[in-house]
């Protein structure tokens, strides 16, 4: 069972996505990613962004480690109803509103964006199976929406190789953990 691992919440478990649709990133990736954001100092109040969310479980472990607001953003219904659970749960932990969650795909939501809307840190775990393509399209719809010193995070299979990221971005880390592949990118 997946479970907030620090924070003002850790500890707390968290609902997981039923059937074999997703998959969710194991307890020991997500520590690695968070020591990583931790040690570049950019979660405490940063506006974070959880594209693909499955269950949500980066994004509110986000907030809990003091993210002034996320936006969980997943369109498969059983997902968004975990989204939702772990969202209400942190929410009353928090004792505020940080997480919110909004059914609708990912291209959608990011074209409906207000141009002014700014994240400091995105979190993206498409679907292995994603191609290169809509994944770029995907980073190029983000791209205006994204802070002086934005994190973007890509969580892909350790099987496929680096993508072709698309003008404005620069890979600065990647890091392989088995099957998991996590890519560290900022504006250029």
């Amino acid at each position: 069972m997946s479970r907030i691992i620090a924070g003002a919440a850790g500890g707390i478990p968290l609902t997981g996505v039923p059937g074999q649709m997703t998959r969710p990133t194991t307890d020991r990736v997500k520590e690695a990613l968070f020591s990583r954001l931790d040690a570049y100092n950019v979660l405490r109040g940063a506006h974070v962004l959880d594209l693909f969310a499955g269950s949500g479980s980066l994004g509110v472990e986000a907030a809990s480690r003091g993210a002034a607001t996320v936006d969980l953003v997943e369109f498969a219904d059983r997902a968004a109803a975990a989204c939702r659970a772990n969202a209400d749960a942190i929410n009353q932990v928090l004792g505020r509103t940080c997480v919110r969650v909004h059914r609708v795909k990912v291209e959608t939501y990011l074209n409906r964006t207000p141009e002014d809307a700014q994240w400091d840190v995105v979190l993206m775990d498409p679907p292995y199976p994603m191609e290169d393509e809509p994944l770029m399209e995907v980073l190029s719809l983000l791209a205006p929406h994204l802070g002086e010193d934005a994190v973007v995070v890509v969580e892909r299979s350790s099987r496929s190789g680096e993508p072709g990221w698309p003008e404005g971005f620069e890979r600065f880390a990647e890091k392989k953990y088995g099957e998991t592949r996590l890519w560290y990118l900022e504006p250029a």
